[in-house]
């Protein structure tokens, strides 16, 4: 769990990112949560784009990218998620206590 002054930090962090994964008509699936769980390993903070013909609200789809990847959701912006998982191997970023 993150604590506010953590989520803020990571807020203020993905400002400048540009979404890398859309999450059209056919919603979630395991292809894409495969592939944001690998993206997730590497960058350890990243948006997804809920785009508008997407047919389930964006709240579901954050939870089930969540609950695929293990990851935190930091936010939902707009139509945009934001995840933070801390990276295994490439951790890069440091959180505030």
């Amino acid at each position: 769990m993150l604590t506010g002054k953590q989520k803020r930090f990571l807020r203020s962090k993905a400002h400048h990112l540009q979404p890398i994964f859309q999450v059209g008509k056919g919603g979630v699936n395991e292809n894409m949560v495969k592939q944001i769980s690998e993206a997730l390993e590497a960058r350890e903070l990243l948006k997804v784009s809920v785009l508008q013909n997407c047919e389930e609200n964006k709240e579901t789809v954050a939870a089930a990218i969540v609950k695929g990847t293990d990851a935190t959701l930091v936010q939902v912006i707009g139509n945009v998620i934001i995840l933070y998982k801390e990276s295994k191997e490439h951790k890069t970023i440091e959180l505030p206590v």
